[in-house]
């Protein structure tokens, strides 16, 4: 969730201001990265409805946008670093930064990096090769403060002790993120970067790489950068990837709308305005700014995530909302047969639904009882709403129901009303035996306009039903 947030105030700043949003695959990682997960993603960003103007399957002037694909481009600009003096190799081993950070913590100075293997002289670095040591390179930092103005937090200034030489490559070549990213930026001429907290702490490293790179001719611009807050989850903690909570998949599968879930993860951080939670994609993109993102962290709240997407579901076009609903009609969602299901009926009682309804998954418990041979009784609810008294309540509302017109709600309605007053109850407890009876849950969609959809001859048969059920 925090990544689809992070996307979502990337790609409403570049609409807003009419700019260029650029999407790249970082999957330098074999060992995470594969076409099922980059196909994931594609799939994942068109169900939200995020078009970009370069990337994958688009183009661009800055192609390729896998950063697997550019590998060639990463090593000349590392050589280029080390020819210019900004880089060198390290050749220290695991164990003896360890070592040396272990002593530094000790002393009570700062543990990064200590520059050990920055002016090696030629005999040492034969002694290294001889021992079989294969180096990284490390970027050379500069020894001044690294002062930047974010575009969310204001002006942040890093000093040279606690933002020491880092490794940009591997010591089998591989490039690493600290390397790829400030490049690829570089090349893809990006102006302005929209991230996670988490990432903060490496933008000094970056700027002054992106300097170092702008004075090799290989950058033109340091890019702006706004860090978004985090989003924490249940005990006040940081939304983890692994959290089960935190799965986009998750949210589709329980027929959440990307209407709904984007305007719900806006409010993580920005707010349209001080009484408005609810509104459309097009209205956050036109008020969209980043400098208005509080960097607080911001909580995800479940129970609101849904009654927003609660809100969007009533603001569907009807028929949209019955075509949006039909994945949950069919199988392997749907516990009735194919050739059960009623088209008729299901655009009949769709706009009743339409109201009730806080995801799209609930929908088929919902209709259930239109397509199954007989109702699925929920035993508690059968308990709470049959209680002494029912069977005769129920004979009542029957007889009463057989005059009535089924062509009209109301008229169903005013036949239950009369069979409670004739037992001393009003509607609401009237109606409860006749809802499990019909539909085998006492909670649902309106009983008159659901006895109607189902037909006269159904509704009769299975308060027939019940009232054997009741005998027996």
């Amino acid at each position: 969730m925090g990544l689809v947030r992070t996307a979502l105030f990337n790609w409403a700043f570049a609409k807003h201001h009419g700019g260029t949003l650029v999407f790249r695959i970082e999957d330098t990682d074999a060992a995470r990265d594969s076409e099922e997960s980059y196909n994931q993603l594609l799939d994942s960003m068109r169900w939200l409805g995020f078009d970009w103007d370069e990337g994958p399957e688009v183009g661009g002037p800055h192609a390729p946008y896998r950063q697997s694909q550019r590998m060639d481009i990463y090593q000349d600009v590392a050589r280029k670093l080390l020819d210019g003096g900004r880089a060198y190799h390290c050749y220290c081993s695991q164990e003896e930064l360890d070592t040396r950070r272990e002593a530094a913590r000790a002393a009570g100075k700062p543990s990064g990096y200590d520059g050990h293997c920055r002016e090696l002289t030629a005999a040492q670095v034969e002694e290294y090769t001889a021992q079989g040591r294969e180096p990284i390179v490390r970027f050379r930092m500069p020894d001044e403060p690294i002062t930047f103005t974010d575009l969310v937090r204001g002006e942040i200034t890093y000093l040279p002790e606690n933002v020491p030489d880092y490794g940009i490559v591997r010591a089998n070549g591989a490039p690493l993120y600290t390397l790829v990213n400030p490049v690829d930026d570089a090349l893809m001429e990006i102006t302005h970067v929209l991230r996670g907290e988490d990432l903060l702490s490496s933008t000094p490293r970056q700027i002054a790489l992106y300097k170092a790179l702008t004075e090799l001719g290989v950058a033109k611009e340091i890019p702006a950068f706004g860090h978004l807050p985090y989003v924490m989850g249940e005990g006040n903690k940081k939304l983890s990837k692994r959290d089960p909570q935190s799965s986009l998949n998750l949210y589709r599968e329980r027929g959440f709308l990307p209407e709904g879930l984007l305007n719900y993860l806006s409010l993580l951080g920005w707010s349209l305005s001080a009484d408005q939670d609810v509104f459309s994609i097009d209205e956050m993109v036109a008020a969209f700014d980043v400098t208005d993102v509080n960097p607080n962290p911001a909580r995800f709240d479940l129970k609101k995530c849904e009654a927003i997407n609660a809100d969007h579901i009533r603001m569907l076009d009807v028929k949209d909302f019955a075509e949006r609903c039909r994945p949950w009609l069919q199988a392997p969602h749907a516990p009735w047969a194919p050739e059960a299901f009623d088209e008729t009926k299901w655009q009949a009682i769709a706009p009743h639904a339409q109201t009730r309804l806080k995801v799209l998954s609930e929908i088929t418990d919902n209709v259930d009882f239109l397509f199954l041979a007989e109702p699925v009784f929920d035993e508690a609810s059968w308990n709470k709403a049959m209680k002494e008294g029912s069977d005769a309540l129920l004979l009542t509302a029957r007889d009463n129901l057989e005059a009535a017109d089924w062509t009209s709600a109301e008229s169903l309605k005013e036949a239950v009303l009369a069979a409670g007053e004739a037992h001393g109850l009003k509607l609401g407890k009237a109606q409860a035996p006749v809802r499990v009876a019909v539909t085998g849950r006492t909670v649902g969609l309106p009983l008159f306009e659901s006895l109607e959809v189902l037909g006269k001859e159904k509704s009769l048969a299975r308060v027939d039903a019940a009232l054997a059920r009741l005998a027996g």
